[in-house]
């Protein structure tokens, strides 16, 4: 054994009604942590009250994943949110998920933002001590899920609370160790083994290569592999079979 460890965590219940767009029974038999769509984005009472029951039986960590309010956009479009009404909804979002955790035996054991509040709390203080201020809201003092180096993490070590840098082997990064955004040339990495090899990479050394030919540094507990992304669950088969292999502890952070 390498020593290192990596938890794998998915976004899933990312249905609404009728409508699914993850295999979450599938991928919670891969990963580690459950990113779990709490109704904002995406992910309905049903839904929410399923990928519960399913990764408590399979002792998956359940995390919530918080949104702006965008169902339609499906949390990814840019929006402008006063803190005090962010949080407030970042509350709503961790306490309505913790009902069917609990339910199901379980417990919501921490907090991601997705898309478009994702990318804006690596940069915004405003809006990263929102969410901070969210998740102290709901009254348990959660680990905070996020960038290396985000404002996100900064303003949650200011209320003490827990952070996990994260990573992601199928997203290009800039050399400055931020997400080159949807859209971009280079922004999402399509090939299954250079996705595999990346995975290993950054358990083991930490680091990646930018869409710039540099290294970047990326110390991460947590490698996230997306759900909705054709043949997800092979892919994500494939990541833990080769960290595995490699010596890497494939276990929660929570």
């Amino acid at each position: 054994m390498t020593g290192v460890s990596m938890d794998l965590n998915a976004d899933l219940g990312e249905g609404f009604g009728r409508w699914q767009l993850t295999d979450d029974e599938e991928l919670l038999s891969v990963v580690t942590s459950a990113n779990v769509a709490c109704g904002f984005h995406a992910g309905d009472a049903a839904t929410m009250r399923r990928v519960c029951d399913l990764a408590a039986a399979r002792g998956v960590r359940i995390g919530a994943q918080v949104s702006y309010r965008d169902l339609a956009g499906f949390g990814r479009r840019a929006m402008e949110v006063p803190p005090g009404e962010l949080a407030a909804e970042v509350a709503y979002q961790i306490g309505a998920l913790e009902v069917f955790a609990r339910a199901a035996g379980s417990r919501v054991s921490y907090v991601k933002p997705h898309g478009a509040l994702y990318n804006r709390v690596v940069h915004d203080p405003e809006q990263a001590a929102a969410v901070v201020e969210g998740v102290l809201l709901a009254g348990e003092r959660l680990p905070v899920l996020g960038l290396p180096g985000s404002v996100l993490h900064a303003a949650a070590r200011g209320e003490s609370l827990p952070v996990v840098p994260e990573a992601f082997a199928d997203r290009g990064y800039t050399a400055q160790g931020t997400l080159v955004p949807r859209g971009d040339p280079g922004a999402l990495v399509s090939d299954p083994s250079a996705v595999v090899e990346r995975s290993l990479g950054m358990a083991l050394s930490g680091a990646v290569t930018s869409v710039c030919g540099h290294p970047v540094s990326i110390p991460a507990r947590s490698l996230c592999l997306h759900g909705d992304t054709p043949g997800a669950v092979s892919l994500a088969r494939k990541v833990r079979a080769r960290l595995e292999e490699s010596g890497v502890r494939v276990e929660a952070f929570a």
